[in-house]
């Protein structure tokens, strides 16, 4: 393996011990916040979530200004997408997560902490992904995407604004500045938060991790020979893509998404056996669990669908400015919306 991509690699390992501990210790994660602020009124965990967006999309347009990372690259700015397809993924994500109490990388977290609950999220998320992706369910979405694809002349919120007659020069910074400033001012209007100092530091770090994720597979990937894609925190495919590596190693090789699976569980397990967190747990009845596998399966293909999970998307696929992420984030909240509350709403699992 080239040096540049075991740099990727150590990379992504880094970064999901550094993410699996923070997410164990604060309890990033956006349905947690989501729940917690539709529900009791606590917007603690969700102004983390945005300042840790805020924050991403700071680093990564810096990043991306200073020509270290070319964003173009990645999977959120590609010229072509399907703007129903996305949205339909990411719906099913949204209600996904609802079902499951959590998204795929709140059930790596979870998992190192023992909750046997996670694993089945963990294993049957990642086999519904791969289905959608490369086996019985992938026809059906090339169809979809075949049929709903479009190659807009606008991609992304800095193109936007220079379609509005923005100079070139500055669109990049001032749609990072507007977008990324809001946020963080939304997260800090709240007093309760602004003394949450370990939910700042969460938010804080978490984007700066997205950032890292970038410039890891960006710049220190950059090999004209063998080079690393482009991307930074995300589950989905990552997730069946370590349960087919695990599976079928020989032959297959170690990258950044599965190194940073590994980090995840490995960082929340270390933390959780430091801090006398860890405690076996399982479910309560065979509906309990009946329904985080129909969560599971939800997220694993809509998540696929979408490109991305409330972290691929909402935080890394957000960080691009890509138009395409806020459809697939639209998808989510709304999937997420109907889970939480209205006539599809569905009772909280467990607290975890």
């Amino acid at each position: 393996m080239p040096s540049g991509a075991n740099i990727v690699v150590f990379a992504g390992l880094l970064i999901g011990l550094i993410y699996g501990t923070v997410g164990l210790l604060s309890g990033f994660c956006l349905m947690s916040g989501l729940r917690g602020w539709w529900a009791i009124g606590d917007s603690r965990l969700i102004r983390t979530y945005v300042l840790a967006l805020g924050v991403a999309i700071a680093a990564v347009q810096l990043l991306a200004a200073r020509g270290v990372v070319d964003l173009g690259k990645s999977i959120y700015l590609q010229p072509s997408f399907s703007a129903p397809l996305m949205f339909l993924g990411g719906l099913l994500f949204g209600y996904g997560m609802v079902l499951s109490n959590g998204c795929g990388s709140r059930a790596l977290v979870l998992l190192g902490r023992g909750n046997l609950r996670s694993l089945v999220v963990v294993i049957v998320l990642g086999i519904f992904a791969q289905m959608t992706l490369k086996g019985l369910i992938a026809p059906g979405r090339i169809l979809l995407l075949q049929v709903s694809q479009t190659a807009p002349k606008i991609t992304s919120v800095p193109a936007l604004l220079s379609a509005l007659g923005v100079g070139n020069a500055y669109t990049r910074m001032l749609a990072a500045s507007l977008i990324s400033g809001a946020l963080i001012i939304f997260a800090f209007a709240h007093a309760p938060f602004q003394r949450a100092w370990g939910q700042i530091a969460a938010g804080v770090v978490v984007g700066l991790l997205v950032a890292a994720g970038w410039f890891a597979t960006g710049y220190l990937g950059a090999d004209d020979f063998n080079p690393a894609p482009v991307a930074s925190l995300t589950f989905i495919a990552p997730i069946a893509d370590t349960i087919q590596y695990m599976m079928l190693s020989t032959g297959l090789t170690l990258n950044f998404g599965i190194a940073t699976v590994g980090g995840v569980f490995a960082g929340s397990l270390v933390t959780a056996l430091a801090t006398h967190r860890f405690r076996w747990e399982g479910f309560n009845s065979p509906h309990h669990m009946l329904r985080s596998i129909g969560g599971a399966a939800l997220m694993g293909a809509g998540g696929a669908m979408a490109y991305g999970c409330s972290v691929g998307q909402g935080l890394t696929g957000l960080s691009t400015l890509a138009l395409s992420s806020f459809v697939a984030v639209a998808g989510i909240l709304a999937g997420s919306a109907a889970g939480l509350r209205g006539v599809l709403a569905v009772q909280p699992l467990a607290s975890a």
